[in-house]
């Protein structure tokens, strides 16, 4: 060998140390090949692998290709295969050559987890350029421990009993009745038993249907949760050592004890199953007790459990128990619900809702609750009516109630009585579905008493009382005005009666007096005001204008209508002023006795018919013209005119801010409020009013925003 070749071997030695896998983390599968692989190999090789997967493995070996001078015995190249030193394999040669030993497709598979590869060439290599060397794969392959044959050193199987094969080990495992020893690998008998909680199992004595090789002592738990109960069911085939007496089987030396709590013991033995025992509880101690001696094949029994039942809820009157089952059971849920029109009560009190459980002792965790009538409460009150009880146990579900109006001063709004009923929702309801009680409302213009003549205030009649129940008097710093009521809480008067030398009249020396005749002896107190509203457009700077000469004034309180006190009916819109047609003017103004004026202190009253238009303003033009331009107050569109050509009836100061009142239906309404006028009573000339309709918008408006 010269040294060139002494080099190349301790180079391939170098390498084939390289490859060893022994100081290496076991892997799962890996690949080897020769030096240079798939360039040819070199001569004068010695390189070895060693190759290892975890503990409980095999390594199987599959060769992709395979190219080493053949010669017989593969004597000259060679890889060898080795397990623990003993040779599985010499390969050489080329895959379906004639000579040398090829693997062909068939892996090998290592008795362990190890395996040793060597492969060595000869210093001759005629096809040096030809033979490449080989390539192979190696992978982890579980070893299936518990069908290897027992080992020959006659230590006995793997496991005594039963054997588990794993993924890279083996488990063993005992018979019931029997556990395993410390060495992991053999079993020993035992029935110490242990609890079963499962709801349902399958117990048995140790080696059953075969006789314990020996005495026994065993004991077995059932205990499942509270709430159920155990029931057990012995196979047919039951053998426990017994002996006859002439009191019956008895049980000396062999027995299968049934313990349940709360009762005596009872002893199970002979050739004969039980069968089924319902125990009635959620705990069940079985003790299986065998001597030495006698012969007993053993038993078994599959368990199982119900839940504990309750008994029936019972009944609630003018309720119902739901839902409706012939038997319930523990954790079983009822709920109780009232008819309609009645309540839950418990303890003397309502409650929303109600349900109760089936506990685990067979009770329910509460007691019935009661359902009793229900009841709307006091129907609600009605302003200026009132409610009458038609039928039923007062405000209790389905009584009848039925709302009035005070009559003939109010009435209901629709025009008629409405009965209300407790509905099951504790609402008082109509038959249209109202859940709130009616409104009275003022009935207008239609006063208990009526005037049976007409006369002028001015030399007029005293009104009858009652009559003119929506006569107002004012009294401003002295002054005195007249107004009308409208509305409970409203008074519509003139602007001007408001307004003194371009003033508005504070509020509180506005003194309100309505519902008398006699404004000596039987006015009454004062009603206060809270605010006065003058039209916006109301000139006040201007004395002689009386345009938009209208206002409003907000009472502090509402007034309660009765015969004296009655509110006047405004005008529809568009209605009509045909002349010729009498009103009927009211007032505490002047009046003219002779030739004097004289303050009045009694209401009186006269009708005057509605005057032409055309006929009014020829009677301002003849007055302008005899007293000044400036001295006779202009007519628009705003005011009408009412009066005789004659004269001698008319209104005068102090009644304006009053009212002038058309009929239509037998109801009176407001066409108009005394403004002004030229000379009270004289021939030629009119009182002047101020046309309602004109302000419809403006006083729905005013008194809709205050």
């Amino acid at each position: 060998m010269d040294w060139t070749l002494c080099i190349l071997c301790f180079l391939c030695v170098s390498v084939g140390q390289s490859q060893d896998q022994s100081d290496a983390e076991p892997a799962m599968y890996g690949e080897v090949h020769s030096p240079d692989y798939p360039q040819p190999y070199a001569p004068n090789l010695q390189v070895q692998w060693e190759l290892s997967v975890p503990e409980g493995f095999h390594i199987r070996l599959t060769f992709t290709h395979m190219d080493i001078e053949a010669s017989a015995g593969c004597y000259y190249d060679a890889l060898k295969v080795l397990y623990n030193g003993k040779v599985l394999g010499r390969y050489c040669g080329r895959e379906n050559s004639a000579d040398g030993h090829h693997p062909g497709n068939h892996p090998i598979l290592s008795p362990g987890n190890r395996l040793t590869l060597m492969f060595q060439t000869d210093s001759n290599n005629p096809e040096r350029h030809q033979n490449l060397g080989f390539f192979a794969h190696y992978q982890a392959i579980d070893m299936d421990e518990c069908s290897a044959p027992a080992p020959a050193d006659g230590s006995g199987p793997l496991c005594s009993q039963i054997c588990l094969n794993t993924l890279g080990s083996y488990q063993c495992s005992c018979r019931h009745g029997f556990e395993l020893r410390p060495d992991e690998r053999t079993c020993v008998l035992s029935c110490g038993g242990g609890i079963f909680d499962e709801p349902q199992g399958h117990l048995l004595s140790p080696g059953f249907p075969q006789s314990p090789p020996h005495g026994v002592t065993c004991e077995y738990v059932i205990s499942v949760e509270s709430g159920f109960t155990v029931t057990l069911n012995f196979s047919d085939t039951f053998h426990i050592e017994s002996l006859d007496t002439e009191h019956g089987r008895s049980c000396p030396h062999h027995w299968l004890q049934v313990t349940v709590p709360g009762s005596e013991p009872r002893k199970l033995c002979g050739p004969k199953s039980p069968g089924l025992i319902s125990t009635n509880s959620n705990t069940v101690r079985l003790e299986y007790h065998t001597d030495d001696e006698g012969l007993s094949k053993g038993w078994s029994l599959d368990y199982s459990t119900d839940r504990v039942s309750c008994s029936l809820p019972g009944r609630v009157t003018n309720g119902r128990v739901t839902p409706t089952m012939h038997e319930y059971f523990y954790r079983d849920y009822i709920f109780i619900k009232c008819d309609p029109g009645y309540k839950l009560m418990m303890a003397g009190r309502e409650i929303r809702s109600f349900s109760a459980m089936c506990q685990s002792n067979g009770q329910w965790h509460l007691p019935l609750p009661e359902c009793h009538i229900i009841d709307c409460g006091e129907p609600e009150p009605l302003l200026n009516g009132g409610v009458t009880f038609l039928s039923g146990i007062q405000n209790q579900y389905l009584s009848v109630v039925q709302y009035h109006c005070n009559e003939p001063y109010y009435t209901l709004f629709g025009g008629r009585n409405v009965k209300f009923t407790c509905e099951a929702d504790r609402k008082w309801r109509s038959n249209t579905d109202v859940v709130v009680s009616p409104t009275c409302l003022p009935v207008c213009g239609q006063p208990t008493a009526h005037v049976k003549d007409f006369q002028r205030i001015i030399g007029g009649k005293n009104a009858p009382k009652n009559t003119i129940p929506w006569q107002v008097m004012l009294s401003i710093d002295g002054g005195r005005g007249g107004g009308m009521v409208i509305a409970d809480r409203w008074i519509l008067t003139a602007a001007h009666v408001l307004s003194k030398e371009r003033v508005e009249a504070p509020v509180n020396t506005i003194r309100i007096f309505m519902g008398s005749n006699n404004a000596r002896t039987d006015l009454g107190p004062a009603v206060n005001a809270f605010s006065i509203h003058l039209h916006p457009q109301y000139n006040t700077s201007d004395d002689m204008n009386y345009d938009n000469d209208i206002a409003l004034i907000k009472l502090q309180d509402p007034i309660t209508f009765h015969a004296a006190v009655m509110p006047i009916c405004l005008p529809a819109d568009g209605a009509a002023y045909d002349d010729g047609v009498m009103g009927l003017v009211s007032g505490f103004g002047l009046d003219i006795i002779g030739d004097k004026s004289v303050l009045t202190n009694k209401l009186k009253y006269v009708p005057v018919p509605l005057v032409n238009q055309e006929t009014c303003i020829d009677s301002i033009t003849s007055k302008k013209n005899e007293m000044g331009e400036n001295r006779v107050p202009n007519l628009t569109n705003n005011m009408f005119c009412a009066g005789f050509p004659e004269g001698g009836k008319d209104s005068c100061k102090g009644d304006s801010g009053g009212p002038f009142a058309l009929t239509k239906n037998g109801s009176f309404w407001a066409a108009g409020v005394v403004s002004w006028g030229v000379d009270c009573g004289k021939p030629g000339t009119y009182g002047v009013y101020t046309k309602v309709v004109n302000y419809l918008d403006w006083i729905n408006k005013t008194m809709r925003e205050n």
